[in-house]
């Protein structure tokens, strides 16, 4: 969501200390009220049998997987991800993407209080709004390098860097901004891999903006120049660049 109130998973988020063994994911189940045609149940997983899973068996089944995935979850024209009077909804498509690719990243974090017990050696189970908040973009920019390597991210230099990744692994890229201004989310974005048809913008063979997939204010399954470098405006404090194989 690029504008909200800020929630528990929005402000510090918790003991560093934890070891990345007792760390959990803080995945809801999935939900059959999940669904792309309903604007219902947002923090929990999609259950869709149709929606097709990244396919691990070698870098071309995943870029070949992840197109379907972009195909099917159609964040241009699905009722899940069209931007509301209050919201928009970047981060619950990125939650959906990275999902289905099978990766972590959190739409719902644990709570501080939460965090605490695992620290301690507790199991915790993940309760919406008990044990676990929803986490927006400008928080996700901060839990990334807290805590997305515990979970296989690591950051990355340069989008030039981000979009080759992707492109030789069939990797998973994340663009995050974090807002300036206190309790308003900023703004996260996939970087996938090119196709024939869909390209990166490059400048002397250097990628200057990403091709990328999002929902916000404007939803598009695939862009690169429309929104020339959006991280860099400045409504945004700072950016940070991830890959996750």
């Amino acid at each position: 969501m690029e504008e909200s109130t800020i929630s528990v998973a929005s402000l510090p988020l918790g003991d560093r200390t934890i070891p990345n063994t007792q760390l959990m994911k803080a995945d809801l189940l999935p939900d059959p009220e999940s669904r792309l045609d309903s604007m219902e149940m947002k923090e929990k997983p999609l259950m869709d049998p149709t929606i097709p899973f990244r396919d691990l068996t070698d870098t071309a089944s995943k870029k070949e997987s992840i197109a379907r995935l972009i195909n099917k979850l159609d964040v241009e024209t699905n009722i899940r991800y069209q931007r509301t009077v209050e919201d928009t909804y970047c981060n619950v498509y990125s939650y959906d993407y990275c999902y289905f690719s099978k990766v972590y990243l959190p739409t719902v974090w644990w709570t501080d209080e939460s965090l605490k017990k695992i620290a301690q050696g507790q199991e915790v189970e993940a309760i919406f709004e008990q044990t676990v908040d929803r986490i927006y973009s400008s928080a996700i920019h901060d839990w990334l390098p807290q805590w997305g390597p515990a979970f296989g991210w690591e950051e990355i230099a340069t989008v030039d860097d981000l979009q080759n990744k992707v492109n030789a692994n069939g990797g998973i890229g994340i663009i995050c901004a974090k807002r300036k201004e206190k309790g308003l989310s900023g703004h996260i974005v996939p970087v996938v891999p090119e196709t024939d048809v869909n390209k990166a913008y490059r400048e002397n063979g250097i990628v200057v903006y990403p091709l990328q997939s999002q929902a916000g204010k404007l939803n598009y399954n695939y862009f690169s120049e429309v929104r020339k470098d959006w991280w860099n405006d400045e409504l945004y404090s700072s950016y940070v660049l991830y890959y996750h194989e």
